[in-house]
């Protein structure tokens, strides 16, 4: 309304009539860090540019295709105990060559195949069409002086929520101390953020206790409540058998002297007599070797199935998004079966859980997914890798105050500068206990009332002095009482004396 009024007539004065509220932000936005065929968009680069994508359509227009990785036969180490099969009557295996390693493609599919959503790609490099592979560099990741650090990229970005490094635990161990501390680190100074690990492959070789005491040992104590980690890789159904040829095997791998069927030598050296084959001639082989020789048949699908064993990280970030959208990020993420996975890698049993999720001396819970038999395959672990914490041993505890930290701090910002009086007070306080009344209805708090399961205070003398206020402090404490998981149920029977 007019300050002074002059002028005969009828004003119009408008009052808000409804106080300030909190609306929950995003608890599952992953950004996925690793390496793309390409990244641009409209012709322009998007290396280094964390993009927001909503499908995995959009993810092939700006990111490209998978990596065509290539693989040579060679014979087992008898030493090992391993998985092979025979070709002329000798035990073969399939090898995947230098260079030729690359899980991002695959991740997002088995994200997307999990329930993923809205997601954030952050490219580091580009593998292109490179036939002798690529090199993946933990200075991609971390920064040096000629590249980019991702996670200070990432400062800039407010949405993502979640971060998984699919292609990051190619570089082995070394992928622990030098990348996933930096996740740590990043997550607990933007206090937005969680992290979802991977272990290195187990290899036949390989003990399940050598594996993750590795892993204990070098991701560090610094602010193990920012993340969580899961074990074992997982042998999905991503990689279908049409996306296989003989393009996968290494140019010393010869087929005419390698398939024992006479059909298909003669194929193979038809085949060889053209010079510059096109693509069309390339799968008119492909199809006529698979007619004709099952043992090339055989051969894809072992290349298959190693193509199809992938770190479980990304089918994690699914499978968050999936809760949180159907329960809520106050729900654990367990008990919950994971898609487009025939199997776990290594089969987990009750007995070597115990040690996984609980670590009696550093409390770096490691979370299983295990195969139960007409059931399926199911996450069956909820912790993080502070497992030993009362505060921070649950992943939706953690998560849980992520969001309601994120989302008081985004609604206060409005009182930034107004007066720092009982007024204000009220008001702040009123649309916090409103957003947490909402939550505790919701399920997300524990407690029989609202009282039980949240307390805001706001004032002086309740949480301000008087030179607070002259030093222009608002303190406000807000308490909750989270909902934790039921990890451990005890049934006790007992038998009673006939009544009658």
């Amino acid at each position: 309304m007019a300050s002074t009024l002059m002028t005969p007539g009828v004003y119009i004065e408008e009052k808000n009539a409804f106080p300030s509220s909190i609306t929950a932000v995003a608890t599952a936005v992953p950004v996925f860090i690793g390496y793309t065929q390409k990244a641009e968009r409209n012709g322009k680069s998007l290396l280094h540019k964390p993009t927001r994508i909503t499908s995995f359509a959009e993810y092939l227009e700006h990111f490209g295709s998978a990596f065509k990785p290539k693989f040579t036969l060679a014979e087992p180490d008898p030493k090992v105990k391993q998985e092979t099969f025979r070709i002329n009557g000798k035990a073969t295996i399939v090898k995947l060559n230098d260079r030729n390693t690359a899980y991002m493609y695959n991740a997002i599919r088995l994200f997307y195949a999990n329930g993923g959503s809205v997601c954030y790609i952050l490219s580091v490099g580009e593998y292109g069409d490179t036939p002798d592979g690529f090199d993946i560099s933990a200075d991609d990741f971390i920064g040096s002086d000629s590249k980019p650090n991702a996670f200070t990229i990432l400062e800039k970005e407010t949405e993502p929520t979640l971060i998984v490094l699919p292609d990051a635990i190619a570089l082995g161990e070394d992928c622990y101390t030098s990348i996933y501390t930096q996740v740590l680190n990043h997550c607990a100074a933007m206090q937005s953020r969680f992290g979802i690990f991977d272990l290195v492959k187990q290899l036949p070789a390989d003990t399940t206790d050598a594996v993750v005491g590795a892993f204990r040992e070098k991701i560090g104590v610094n602010f193990l409540n920012y993340g969580a980690a899961y074990y074992p890789w997982l042998k999905t159904a991503i990689v279908l058998p049409d996306e296989v040829s003989f393009e996968n095997l290494d140019a010393s791998v010869d087929l005419e002297t390698l398939l024992p069927e006479p059909a298909a030598a003669l194929i193979v050296k038809k085949f060889k007599e053209n010079a510059d084959p096109d693509s069309h001639t390339k799968k008119n082989f492909h199809q006529s070797l698979k007619a004709a020789s099952p043992t090339y048949t055989h051969v894809l699908e072992e290349i298959r199935a190693l193509l199809n064993e992938l770190p479980p990280s990304a089918a994690m970030a699914g499978i968050y998004t999936t809760v949180d959208n159907s329960r809520g990020v106050w729900k654990a993420p367990a008990n919950v079966s994971v898609s487009a996975v025939n199997a776990p890698a290594v089969n987990i049993s009750n007995e070597e859980q115990k040690s996984l999720n609980v670590d009696i001396m550093a409390g770096k819970s490691i979370n299983v997914i295990r195969p139960f038999p007409g059931i399926g395959t199911l996450v069956w672990g909820a912790r993080t890798l502070d497992g030993n914490s009362q505060d921070w041993r649950y992943i939706n505890v953690r998560r849980t105050l992520i969001m309601i930290e994120q989302s008081v701090k985004l609604a206060t910002r409005t009182y930034v500068f107004e007066p720092n009086d009982a007024t204000t007070w009220l008001s702040l306080k009123t649309m916090i206990s409103s957003f947490l009344e909402n939550l505790w209805k919701q399920g997300a708090l524990a407690g029989a009332a609202p009282a039980q399961a949240f307390d805001v205070q706001v004032g002086l003398g309740a949480t301000m002095t008087p030179q607070d206020i002259l030093d222009g402090l608002m303190l406000v404490t807000v308490k909750v009482a989270l909902t934790r998981p039921a990890e451990f149920i005890v049934i006790t029977f007992q038998q009673q004396m006939q009544q009658s």
